[in-house]
């Protein structure tokens, strides 16, 4: 991947959004800030030392609910579609990278994923990690899910017609005077028939006043109602990983960003809190960390997959491969693998598919949960039951579904592990130097 230098720029941007609605409808908070500076990052741990920056930039964002319960009690159809999701795009980046490399990056990924018959119910107090971008000149808005699972920038086109098409913001290329058309299609296929595919066009995409020329991203066309984001909020997605994975083919727009010059460093770096929460490009806030920051190497150049362990107790429940995935909500993993660390849970056990919609989730005794942590090159980050707790099974509330899920159709040997532990950490992902950081936050 080409990452030339670029020159610095000590200057900030702010980007905030937020909609409110009521009821059917989504409600979201988004304050995303973004802080260009010159940031050093030499060894394995560093201080949380100033940087060079003119400013630190102090942004609340509302705590994100869990769409995944309603009343406390889980619903099954969310809890089902989460893992569908997953399941949908890692099928998606194996064949990216397939088709990119000619090599499998992944034993057990399969495209023949089931579809979920029981679509995802909208709560109100839903909130999602998510904020807009523009994409032309002038710019058009979209609300975006920043997503470090995947590689690609997709929203829909005006000319898609489809019902999976009509909740969302539409591109419109007649309207921007920057707009180009390119040779070649994007489509993401599955096994179940949901598609979702359109045109491949460069423009300008903005992100807080950033502006990445001729980034290349696709205006679908075409969206099945049962394609995954037909019921989402969210128009599109943004992805944050590597190109490898990315089936277009061409540079990310934090590859953009910096080869133009906008940021300093191909950095970013997450904090996902009940408040203060923001999404930094170009560098790390040290206003949002306490210590130093525990780097772990990247083992490929794909996903931001790294290494790590998850106990119970003291019990060292699961040590291996992790995928450290701002889309994903929960943590899923192989079923024989999760299957194994559940066994470490005092009176935990499966839940059935009449109560969690699917295969995979385990429940415990709400009275008695789980000290759940995951390490990283020895900094170890507790989960608190509340961030574990998806929500009860009954209205008595005795049993708890537990946020670390078993399923088949996801890499056979990785954990994929999303905002249940991010919320937990100051989260650095450090492209130049091939590896995941991880923060105590403040």
């Amino acid at each position: 991947m080409l990452l030339p230098s670029g020159p610095q720029r000590d200057s900030a941007q702010l980007l905030v959004y937020r909609a409110s609605s009521h009821r059917n409808r989504f409600t979201f908070t988004m304050l995303t800030s973004v802080v260009l500076a010159a940031v050093a990052i030499a060894s394995t741990t560093v201080s949380a030392s100033p940087i060079a920056e003119n400013k630190a930039i102090a942004i609340p964002l509302h705590k994100r609910g869990t769409p995944l319960s309603k009343d406390g009690k889980v619903v099954a159809s969310a809890l089902a579609r989460q893992v569908t999701k997953v399941q949908r795009k890692y099928a998606h980046g194996h064949a990216a990278y397939k088709k990119n490399t000619g090599l499998e990056l992944f034993k057990g990924v399969s495209s023949k994923v089931k579809r979920q018959a029981e679509p995802l119910i909208d709560e109100e107090n839903d909130l999602l990690w998510a904020g807009t971008i523009t994409i032309g000149t002038p710019g058009q808005s979209f609300l975006i899910d920043f997503d470090t699972g995947s590689a690609d920038l997709w929203v829909p086109s005006s000319s898609c017609t489809s019902s999976g098409c009509a909740p969302h913001d539409k591109y419109t290329s007649s309207s921007s005077s920057t707009s180009s058309k390119k040779s070649g299609t994007f489509s993401i296929g599955y096994g179940d028939g949901s598609t979702a595919s359109g045109p491949i066009y460069t423009d300008t995409v903005t992100v807080a006043g950033l502006s990445a020329t001729s980034q290349y991203f696709s205006p679908v066309t075409s969206e099945s109602s049962s394609f995954a984001f037909a019921s989402d909020p969210e128009d599109g997605i943004l992805g944050l990983a590597f190109n490898s994975i990315s089936a277009i083919g061409q540079p990310t727009i934090i590859d953009n960003l910096y080869s133009q010059g906008k940021i300093s460093a191909p950095t970013f770096a997450f904090r996902l809190a009940t408040t203060g929460s923001e999404l930094y490009l170009g560098g790390v806030n040290t206003a949002k960390y306490t210590g130093s920051i525990s780097y772990v190497p990247l083992t490929s150049k794909t996903y931001w997959l790294t290494t790590g362990s998850s106990s119970v107790g003291s019990t060292v429940a699961y040590s291996g491969a992790m995928i450290i995935d701002s889309g994903t909500t929960v943590i899923v993993g192989p079923t024989s693998s999760v299957s194994s660390w559940w066994s470490k849970v005092s009176g935990a056990a499966a839940c059935s598919t009449s109560v969690c919609g699917t295969t995979g989730y385990y429940t415990y005794l709400c009275a008695s949960p789980p000290t759940v942590s995951f390490t990283f090159n020895g900094a170890k980050f507790t989960i608190p039951s509340s961030d574990f707790n998806l929500g009860t099974v009954d209205n008595a509330g005795t049993r708890c579904v537990g946020a670390i899920v078993g399923t088949s159709g996801v890499p056979d040997n990785a954990w994929i592990v999303g905002d249940t532990l991010m919320k937990q950490t100051y989260t650095v992902f450090d492209q130049a130097n091939s590896r995941v950081g991880f923060a105590t936050p403040k």
